[in-house]
Order: structure tokens, then sequence, then C-alpha cells
């Protein structure tokens, strides 16, 4: 279904993510299994559960070898299996962080086309209202490749990256950071938190047991880690615990480009890809962890290899939603898979 339908992403937009469901649709069974594809292919998004919808938005598609970026919102109904249109963003962007903020949807930052180049870092921040997205507090610096979160009823942006200098277009324009930001709606500013301990772009975050994971990721010059720290915002502490393992297949460290998800009171963690001389790949490996043993299990492979995925859980299942299907930009897709950690 990739029809515009303002009404799924009204009531995604404008309810909490704890609003149970009137009608479940059937787990998936042991590992991995399809669900509805999104109607388009993309890659470098990012998602948020608002209403008991999963909503994406924007990213980017290679078709016969051009880079295009994308304005479309899609929203994903798991009781029912079905996609839908949203509104469109008020221009396109790639790699935008898509947070609720207390229960309302947020798309903030990313990447968008200038004259500079399709790089170039953004500072724009757009909420859900009715059936538009307005603009709200831009933030203090522009910002992609983030991890965001609702905690505590405020959206937390964590690491990421942003222009090392003046010019502000390439890829290569973009430098690691470990900044941490939180969202105040009711003052509608933006506030400095402790930093992360660790700069990093493209890894994955998640709120389990009322803090902040973030997991994984990559640098510029040092390629993946594992790394896992957890943010506690009643001491506004930080704390690094075990790492992802890396990937007995590959021998590479699972890292960059992942995705990450928190059911049954564990961390699931999936995807992502790495690069070597002459190529590299994407991982179809799944590692659960488990805070009370402070490690990591391997789970089931995704059937589809990606990088650059959304993840979401609703109802204690993870969704696995979209990326690229081979390394760095070449092909998106649309896949959509489910489990049940």
């Amino acid at each position: 279904m990739s029809q515009i339908d303002r009404r799924a992403f009204i009531a995604a937009a404008g309810a909490t993510a704890a609003v149970p469901f009137a009608v479940r649709a059937q787990e998936p069974a042991a590992g991995w299994t399809p669900r509805a594809p999104l109607p388009w292919a993309v890659q470098e998004i990012y998602c948020a559960v608002a209403g008991g919808r999963i909503v994406t938005a924007g990213g980017l598609r290679r078709p016969a070898r051009v880079t295009e970026i994308e304005d479309r919102t899609g929203v994903y109904d798991p009781a029912v299996d079905v996609w839908s249109q949203g509104p469109r963003l008020p221009s396109p962007r790639h790699h935008p962080m898509v947070v609720t903020c207390g229960g309302a949807l947020m798309i903030v930052g990313g990447y968008g086309r200038s004259e500079a180049g399709d790089w170039t870092a953004m500072t724009d921040v757009w909420m859900a209202e009715g059936e538009a997205l307005t603009a709200v507090a831009s933030l203090p610096a522009p910002l992609g490749e983030s991890v965001g979160v609702d905690l505590g009823g405020r959206a937390h942006l964590v690491t990421g990256r942003r222009p090392l200098g003046a010019a502000n277009g390439q890829w290569n324009d973009q430098s690691d950071v470990a900044d941490h930001w939180a969202y105040d709606r009711s003052a509608d500013r933006w506030e400095a938190l402790r930093p992360a301990p660790m700069a990093r772009n493209s890894a994955a975050g998640a709120v389990l047991d009322g803090a902040l994971w973030v997991a994984g990721g990559r640098t510029v010059t040092g390629g993946g880690t594992g790394r896992l720290d957890r943010y506690d915002p009643a001491a506004d502490r930080w704390d690094t615990l075990a790492p992802i393992p890396a990937s007995p297949a590959t021998g590479q460290q699972v890292g960059g480009g992942l995705a990450m998800a928190a059911a049954g009171g564990k961390l699931v963690a999936f995807g992502g890809e790495w690069f070597a001389p002459g190529g590299g790949g994407v991982f179809a490996e799944t590692w659960i962890y488990d805070p009370g043993t402070d490690g990591w299990a391997a789970g089931p492979p995704m059937r589809t290899p990606r990088h650059g995925l959304a993840a979401a859980a609703v109802d204690g299942v993870v969704y696995a939603i979209a990326g690229g299907e081979v390394v760095s930009g070449g092909r998106a897709g649309g896949v959509v898979e489910a489990l049940v950690p």
C-alpha cells in the first residue's frame, strides 16, 4: 500500500508509543520472518514508534547510478502488516534522525542537497502537528548520522557527524562528534548534556531500563567499533560495557551502519557494513545483549544482510526495515523482517 494515508500518520504522530494494539498481528516464528516491504527502496534511514506505528522518513536511493535524496515518510502498522505514506518532508533529507519527544514525532537534522553538495549537514527540526510537519527550535549545530531516542519525555541525540570547518557539502567535510543534546518540548529548546565517551557516527541506540544505550558505530579514520555505552540520566553518567563481538563469518567488527532495538528486556543489534581494500561487505548477524550478565549472544541472522536500515520494537517484536543490501550506497531495498528475541 503506497498511497498517501494522512490519517495513519496523524494517528502515529499524535499518540504515545505505549498505546496497545486493539488487534495484534501473528508473531513471527523463530528467526527473522518476512513482513510487508516498504513500498519504495531506500537506505540510510531511521525510525520511531508513535501510537503503535513505525514511522520512517527520508533516506537515499541510487537508481541508474544517480543518487536521489528522499522526501517521503512511511508509516507501518504492525497490527495489520500494512504500509502507508505520510506527508512529504519540507525538503529531502538523508540520515535524518526520526525520534519521538514525549510521544510527539520529530524529524531532526540529517543531510540535504545544496550548491556545495549532497552532504550538506542541516539544523532543521520538524515536528508532526496535524497534517503537517512544523519547524521547531533548530539544532545548536548541524548534525547527521546520530542516535536519537525518547528518554524521560525528551528527545536525546548522541554522537554523529557535523562539519569539520567552514565547508559543508561533501562527505569528507564532516567529522565525528561525541555531542549529546536533549530537546525540551515545553521550552522549545535544546540543552547540552554530558557527551558520549567516544566520538563516532552511524551507531545505534535504544532505551532499556530507564537508560540510553549506544552501540557500535564507526569513525571516519578508524573503521567500525563494537563499543557499548550506557547513559544514566539520573546520575548524568556514562558507563562502558561489553562490546559487540566481531563477526565469526568474516572476522570483521560489527559496528558502522547497524541498527538496534530493545525488546524482552534485552538489546537486539543487527546488520551494518565493513570496508576493506577492494570492497567490503554487509553483515547479516544479529547480536542480543543481556544487561543482567553484561554479555552478547548470537541471534538468528537476518534473511537479507543490510546496512543503513531502521530498527524498531513494537509489542515485543523487533523490525528490521529497508536499508542498503550491498556495501556503500550501491543498492537500496525495501525488505522488512521481524523477530521475537
